[in-house]
């Protein structure tokens, strides 16, 4: 019996609670079993009761008048909650998630135990500050008077929000949390079957701090099979939300396509993929060529290449030979376990084929690691055809950086170069291309604090824009 099975058949035996919770209220209840995408394990979760999800529109988000500075203190108070020791939600969230998600145990304590530093008050401003021009707008309507003479005032008003959040990256619940309370939203999150569990415990810890706040009765997580359209026909309609907010796969984000239209607007964090970038200053020095493939390293394997931030491709102006030295190098760094995540899940079967069948086609490729999961660099001269995972870099030569971007895209997140002093010359190539952030290399996580994610400011799309007209100066 392999792992995976072994997993599912251990889980299946007595599946975990998965709660929601919904409006301030914990509902709990083993009515309908699930089982995760990834492993195939077996959850249970209460009867999804649509008529406690959707309030008329006729009634005022609860946080309307709550000012930004107090849902910030609130937060910042649900952190300190968070990463108190005794926590019971988080570390019986880390036991149930070990057996649906993919990353290793050990990464998920860590990726929990951290997420509070999202919390930070000061970086919670620094959000605000950089998708709001005027942060008043969120508080109150803001006059503007325009050079005709014509009187306004304008508000970021709360939105309804349905957010999809992604089952590959435990803290985003947090973050999906606090960038809702932030625009004062009514949230709804639709949560992962890779991750049914994280988002719950967050707001219990939240309740903890004061069940009756508004930040709390603005929030609502629940489960239910991604494409179940008895569901998804009932909830995406703009009678009821303004905008979906969708993180996933490419399944996922054309699932939820369907329901968009007048009134009812897609927010989509696309499924995309990060590359790296090293010059061939690289092999000017043997240390030179350590430190690149050090930092390559370090975007190849955070968070065991779940995220779409990780590096999957690295373009290299080098010839075989010289990529062959570099790939030896990159590989032995990947497969350093610098953060104690612990043994990963192994490479799945076909993936693995793929990996072992290119290890004997000695002339056009070359393959350094092992296909084990802990860590792999391939050196080809084309990007190969499969999407690397689990540690599996893909290093292509190429004869300059400049023509490594033809294979950027829109689908191309964050590009880390080296040496960092190339940045400049290629960025607007690859802006022009179509990607969206670049970073010196071995700095792909975390970004930038308020900085646009996936070429957009989010908090800035998830308000309704509102403008109240008042005629003109002299009119009254």
């Amino acid at each position: 019996m392999d792992m995976h099975a072994g997993l599912a058949e251990a889980s299946n035996l007595q599946p975990d609670a998965a709660p929601f919770f919904i409006r301030g209220r914990l509902v709990e209840g083993f009515d309908v079993i699930h089982r995760s995408r990834d492993l195939g394990v077996s959850f249970a979760t209460p009867e999804l009761n649509m008529d406690d999800l959707v309030r008329p529109r006729t009634e005022l988000p609860p946080l309307l008048d709550t000012p930004t500075a107090e849902i910030i203190d609130f937060l910042a108070e649900t952190g300190q909650r968070l990463v108190d020791p005794g926590n019971p939600y988080v570390d019986a969230c880390i036991e149930r998630m070990a057996k649906v998600s993919l990353q290793p145990r050990a990464a998920i304590d860590y990726i929990m135990k951290n997420a509070a530093e999202y919390l930070e008050p000061r970086s919670l401003r620094e959000v605000v500050e950089q998708n709001f021009p005027d942060p008043r707008a969120l508080d109150e309507w803001v006059p503007h008077t325009d050079h005709q003479g014509r009187r306004s005032f304008i508000r970021a008003y709360a939105p309804r929000l349905v957010h999809v959040l992604p089952g590959n990256a435990p803290a985003q619940g947090i973050r999906s949390i606090a960038q809702g309370a932030l625009v004062k939203a009514v949230n709804v999150f639709k949560m992962a079957s890779a991750d049914p569990f994280s988002t719950v415990a967050f707001l219990r810890t939240m309740a903890d701090v004061d069940p009756d706040h508004p930040v709390v009765r603005s929030m609502s997580a629940v489960y239910w099979r991604g494409g179940d359209e008895a569901i998804e026909r009932v909830l995406f309609r703009p009678q009821y939300f303004d905008k979906l907010v969708a993180w996933g796969g490419g399944d996922a984000i054309n699932n939820v396509m369907k329901y968009i239209g007048p009134g009812f607007q897609l927010v989509s964090f696309d499924p995309k993929t990060s590359i790296s970038m090293v010059g061939r200053e690289a092999f000017t020095a043997p240390e030179a060529m350590e430190e690149a493939a050090r930092r390559n390293a370090a975007d190849v394997a955070m968070a065991n290449q779940e995220a779409c931030v990780c590096s999957r491709f690295t373009f290299i102006e080098a010839s075989p030979e010289e990529a062959d030295r570099y790939c030896e190098i990159l590989a032995r760094e990947i497969r350093i376990d610098r953060m104690e995540e612990g043994t990963p899940r192994p490479l799945e079967p076909d993936l693995r084929e793929q990996i072992d069948v290119l290890r004997m086609m000695d002339e056009d490729y070359a393959v350094f690691g092992a296909s084990d999961g802990r860590g792999v660099a391939i050196r080809s001269d084309e990007p190969v055809d499969f999407h690397p995972l689990r540690k599996t870099s893909n290093v292509v030569c190429v004869s300059s950086l400049e023509e490594a971007v033809k294979y950027v895209n829109v689908a191309t997140q964050t590009v880390g170069i080296w040496p960092f002093a190339r940045m400049k010359g290629l960025r607007d190539r690859l802006a022009s291309s179509g990607a969206q952030r670049v970073v010196r290399l071995g700095e792909a996580g975390p970004s930038a604090i308020g900085n646009p994610h996936d070429a957009m400011y989010p908090l800035h799309r998830f308000v309704h824009w509102m403008a109240n007209e008042d005629g003109c100066e002299g009119d009254d």
